[in-house]
């Protein structure tokens, strides 16, 4: 009850200031107000999953700790690995504001930010700065002005910087924010940088003697043939993981509700249908032989479960976390 009080303060202002607040408040220890969201716990059966031991199946998505910044703090939270960004090779500010918009009702989100954050080289600072010894992945896109027929060096760029520092790294080709983007799941583009990334993995691990797993992140707003083709790519390409999924540009269950208008990718409650038939579909396709970490509208412990039986090794939270607090985290933990 008490974050849900919160919650109404951190609802009468804009979303994107309440969620940096939020991050903010959680890193100062001495503000005894949010202690609330420390949640201690008891030890879990740990999961291995791209050859990394995760402490337990739930994860932070990427998306709240953008820029590194808050790794232990949400680590106090329970979360079983986080991954952070979105990041790029050069740092950029994003789309304009206000570019998050909630969804009250239905327990949505539609954000437009647009890859905002501090560049690759800062987030690295941040990574040697932290104490946290858990599983962090980099998730990693191209900037807003390279093309999307040189993107390609951004990922490569990001991965070579990144590569020692990193638990897993993600690659976010499925953002509708950016244009073009989404491009990258189709075709000759799509090949070409799964073999381009397969081959720069394989330079870095002679290099450092260490193999760190490579995952992609998809759009929810595949066919089940193109699904069918990016699976097989994957395993031809023997791609560590898949993500399953981003946000959605469908925003016709939340037709007539106050923000359905606005442009950008819908998450939460909205997006939970949609991500877990993704999942279902991948898991017959796959057979097991890529694991899929599934996130898209988890709100429960139900959900959460809904997730796994559809296929899913691992999960992910975001909007979730905004609509009901700290206490998910640790009942999802618990129960799964």
């Amino acid at each position: 009850m008490f974050y849900y009080l919160i919650r109404k303060l951190l609802f009468l202002i804009d979303p994107e200031k309440a969620h940096f607040l939020t991050l903010k408040y959680l890193k100062i220890e001495k503000i005894q107000l949010f202690n609330f969201f420390r949640t201690f716990r008891k030890p879990l059966k740990e999961i291995k999953c791209m050859g990394l031991i995760f402490k337990n199946k739930l994860g932070a998505a990427a998306g709240i700790d953008k820029n590194g910044e808050y790794i232990e703090a949400l680590s106090e939270m329970g979360f079983g690995f986080i991954e952070v960004g979105t990041v790029t090779p050069l740092p950029q500010i994003g789309n304009p504001k206000p570019r998050i918009f909630r969804i009250v009702s239905m327990e949505g989100i539609i954000n437009r930010m647009g890859f905002n954050n501090l560049g690759i080289d800062n987030l690295i600072k941040n990574i040697k700065k932290s104490n946290f010894k858990g599983i962090i992945g980099v998730n990693i896109g191209k900037n807003k002005n390279t093309s999307i027929e040189n993107a390609i060096n951004d990922y490569l760029i990001c991965i070579e910087k990144i590569y020692i520092y990193a638990s897993y790294i993600a690659i976010n080709i499925s953002s509708p924010n950016t244009i073009s983007l989404r491009n990258l799941q189709y075709g000759i583009l799509f090949q070409n940088l799964l073999k381009k990334i397969k081959k720069k993995q394989r330079e870095l691990q002679k290099k450092y003697f260490k193999y760190v797993p490579i995952a992609i992140k998809i759009s929810p707003d595949l066919s089940k043939k193109e699904l069918i083709i990016i699976a097989k790519q994957l395993i031809k390409y023997k791609i560590d993981a898949v993500i399953a999924t981003n946000t959605t540009l469908d925003h016709s269950s939340v037709s007539g509700l106050k923000n359905s208008l606005e442009q950008g990718g819908l998450s939460g409650l909205p997006l939970q249908k949609k991500s877990t038939d993704i999942i279902l579909i991948l898991s017959k396709i796959l057979k097991r032989k890529i694991p899929i970490i599934g996130v898209g509208g988890i709100n429960s412990i139900a959900s959460a479960k809904e997730k796994i039986l559809s296929g899913a090794t691992l999960i992910q939270i975001y909007s979730g976390l905004v609509y009901h607090g700290p206490k998910l985290v640790r009942r999802i933990i618990h129960h799964i």
